[in-house]
């Protein structure tokens, strides 16, 4: 049977064995290693990025807020300026890029350098993501998309639990310069494997800009980027700011930030795995469930910051908002049509507003003497806005679907 819902492009998976099937997730989901680390190691180094730059931690913070601008700069534009290369050739430009992007970061001499290259690193980001994605879709069955979506997005998990608390064990050992470096290895890595492993289809369908920017200007999209860009705000809100509330609150040492990174590590995998089988199971609604998970989570975070023994599972919870990410990522592919690359590559331009949102409305509530336990508070008021935004969605696709219902008699 057809589903109607799934665009016309994923609807029959092409014949491939599973051990082909596997080697292509596993070099895609390499990319989301290498740009996990390179997405949240400013945040565990956050002291000593501060330190080595001579800045305040605040500042720093900016440098966060730099890459996600990169990511929403760079997730439309390099789509719309790629969307007539081979999925296969844009991966591997884009990787080489990034890699670019995070070796120039472990060499800038000065902040003003920093906020630039953390700019240009996160240029890639969005549209690897949105592409690895649709490639990922593409040799799925129909009702394995998301579950597939979530193996490619397993990268960025497994960069939690492991690759962040490696880097910033590394940057505090040697220096936040190395975590840098880290990066790009791992970006080059990715090359070898994309080029090894994914072989070039001749029958991919070619993409035209003008076009994708046609079929992109739908309400269902807006609305799910509009979600993805609140509603997700919420964990960097308080993951941002976790290594000085483990100092400032909990009273441990910089040592314990690793484990507290690999903590959120464990959850964003646990969130992104259930995200996806969520999505198979319930469509569209799952993302309304993981809302409201989200704002109790986060609700109850700031309770929990006191003690170790509390701080670390709350910090599980809050990781696995991951799970927002294969669900809304899977959403737009449904709903964008013709604009399967630019809707994608979106998806993550959206997470990263999240990423300088959340950031920026926690540091605002700090810098207004709040308290560093605040930033779940914030968190849980976006998701909360996140899911009006989701019921706006929902009311708005019953009401064309009415509309349709009635011009059909």
């Amino acid at each position: 049977m057809v589903d109607s819902t799934v665009p016309a492009s994923v609807q029959t998976a092409p014949a491939v064995s599973r051990r082909v099937y596997a080697l292509v997730l596993f070099a895609l989901s390499m990319g989301g290693f290498a740009i996990g680390i390179g997405e949240f190691a400013s945040m565990g180094l956050m002291p000593d990025i501060a330190r080595g730059l001579a800045i305040s931690e605040t500042q720093v913070g900016h440098l966060i807020s730099a890459y996600a601008l990169g990511v929403v700069v760079g997730a439309p534009t390099l789509a719309i300026f790629g969307a007539r290369l081979r999925r296969r050739s844009l991966l591997l430009l884009l990787m080489v890029f990034y890699a670019a992007g995070n070796a120039a970061s472990a060499f800038a001499p000065n902040y003003q350098m920093a906020l630039l290259f953390r700019f240009i690193a996160g240029l890639p980001h969005g549209a690897y993501f949105g592409v690895a994605a649709l490639v990922a879709a593409s040799m799925s069955a129909p009702n394995r998309r998301a579950a597939a979506v979530s193996r490619v997005l397993m990268g960025l998990s497994v960069a939690m639990l492991i690759g962040n608390p490696l880097a910033t064990w590394l940057g505090q050992v040697l220096s936040w310069r190395y975590a840098f470096g880290l990066v790009g290895l791992v970006a080059l890595l990715t090359v070898v494997l994309v080029f090894a492993f994914l072989k070039p289809d001749p029958d991919e369908p070619r993409q035209n800009p003008l076009t994708e920017l046609r079929a992109f200007n739908q309400a269902q999209v807006w609305y799910a980027l509009a979600i993805g860009a609140i509603g997700f705000a919420g964990m960097f809100c308080v993951f941002s700011y976790l290594a000085p509330t483990l100092m400032h609150v909990t009273g441990l040492s910089e040592h314990w930030v690793p484990m507290a990174m690999a903590a959120f590590g464990i959850g964003g995998m646990l969130g992104n795995v259930v995200g996806g089988w969520l999505f198979d199971k319930l469509q569209f609604r799952a993302v309304a469930v993981m809302l409201v998970w989200s704002c109790v989570m986060l609700m109850l975070f700031p309770m929990a910051a006191h003690s170790l023994w509390t701080i670390l599972p709350a910090v599980i919870a809050v990781g696995t908002m991951v799970g927002l990410s294969p669900a809304l990522q899977t959403r737009l592919m449904d709903v964008a049509s013709e604009a399967q690359t630019l809707a994608a590559a979106s998806n993550h331009a959206a997470f990263n507003v999240a990423n300088a949102l959340g950031p920026w409305l926690g540091g605002l509530a700090i810098g207004a003497g709040m308290g560093w336990t605040v930033t779940g508070y914030v968190g849980a008021a976006t998701a909360l806005v996140g899911l009006g935004v989701y019921f706006l969605a929902q009311r708005s696709d019953g009401q064309v679907r009415q509309i349709e219902a009635q011009a059909g008699r």
